[in-house]
């Protein structure tokens, strides 16, 4: 499992010229998921994300984490994060789980992200436009193998 986490003053998902969802401050989120990969590698995830320091204290160090905050959470699945680009110059995806299990575990990992932040998500599969101002910036990749 890997997740890109973007500190963000902003963020908003529109499907289709649709407002899906937007937050203030916080974290935008791009979830993809492999073959292998079980809810302890959700809960390993989902336990560096609320506690990971990214957010500026009082003397403007990043001390502070979205759980101290207050901060919501934009999750959107994004499967493109397992491109395999070694050959050639189309990327591969078959490293990436199949939809219906990557759907699920989507699902869950929301669901219990959802546990301890405000959390909005885009439409799992759909063809998705991403507002994102990041603030920093920030951002960071987890790999729940590493």
């Amino acid at each position: 499992m890997k997740v890109v986490l973007q500190r963000c003053k902003y963020a908003s998902c529109t499907v289709d010229n649709k407002l899906i969802s937007e937050i203030n401050h916080g974290l935008t989120l791009f979830v993809g998921f492999k073959e292998n990969d079980t809810l302890n590698d959700l809960d390993t995830i989902i336990k560096k994300i609320i506690h990971l320091r990214i957010f500026n204290d009082d003397a403007g160090l990043m001390n502070k984490s979205i759980l101290e905050t207050g901060g919501s959470i934009l999750s959107i699945s994004q499967f493109t994060l397992f491109a395999d680009t070694k050959k050639g110059n189309r990327p591969s995806f078959a490293k990436a789980l199949n939809r219906e299990k990557a759907a699920d575990l989507y699902q869950q990992f929301n669901q219990k992200l959802s546990e301890f932040v405000l959390l909005k998500t885009g439409i799992f599969g759909a063809d998705m436009l991403i507002n994102l101002e990041n603030d920093g910036p920030v951002t960071i990749l987890l790999d729940s193998k590493e």
